[in-house]
């Protein structure tokens, strides 16, 4: 299973920058051997996809069963080792099975890639960390690498001018930038402290963007 998410990572990395005028910085943070969670503020659907691609190692990653389920798409998402979630509202047990996975792949060594804001920002800004990340800790206390994603904002995957996904593409190739910061040990990692991190990073990767963009 590992080899054609390889492959597949690969593909990613070639797509996303056929779309994207990509800017990435700190990719060294994720660590070259031993699990690692990777924690990124939440812009568009495709920041998995940029996430992914980034990243020197292939990742995990914990999505909304509905777009799991996905006729067209469910056969991508099972093979990448996508980890499917449900609301609690919906299903009260679902977060605690995701967990699990969670906590297996941890386990074997891998790299999870979580969105704390459980859903996409609404006004561009992160918006307050859930406690996944703390129960995910609890459980398998692994280094925790924060990243700050910028550009995706203003897409037509993204919540600006309307739902995402329901308006016509206006961009083609935006500038967009993802900085990763210094892993944080496990009993350093608190939520408040990471999601600062986050924001920091969001900070100094819109700098850039907004800066590009203005030339």
């Amino acid at each position: 299973m590992r080899s054609p998410r390889r492959a597949l990572r690969r593909l990613v990395f070639l797509i996303i920058h056929l779309l994207y005028r990509l800017r990435f910085r700190g990719r060294r943070h994720i660590p070259a051997h031993g699990p690692a969670l990777v924690v990124c503020n939440h812009v568009s659907f495709v920041d998995a996809l940029v996430v992914g691609g980034a990243s020197p190692r292939p990742l995990r990653f914990l999505m909304d069963r509905p777009i799991y389920e996905s006729p067209w798409l469910h056969w991508l998402f099972k093979l990448v080792g996508a980890i499917p979630v449900d609301s609690e509202r919906s299903d009260p047990g679902g977060l605690r099975r995701a967990l699990g996975q969670v906590s297996q792949a941890l386990r074997a060594g891998e790299v999870v890639m979580l969105f704390p804001e459980g859903r996409l920002t609404t006004d561009g800004e992160v918006k307050r960390f859930r406690r996944g990340l703390e129960l995910i800790l609890a459980r398998d206390p692994v280094p925790v690498v924060p990243a700050g994603l910028s550009g995706l904002w203003g897409s037509w995957t993204s919540h600006c001018g309307g739902r995402a996904l329901s308006k016509w593409p206006r961009r083609f190739r935006a500038r967009v930038a993802l900085y990763f910061g210094e892993p944080l040990p496990a009993g350093s990692a608190e939520r408040p402290r990471v999601e600062a991190r986050v924001r920091e990073l969001k900070a100094e990767a819109d700098a850039w963007v907004n800066q590009a963009s203005a030339r």
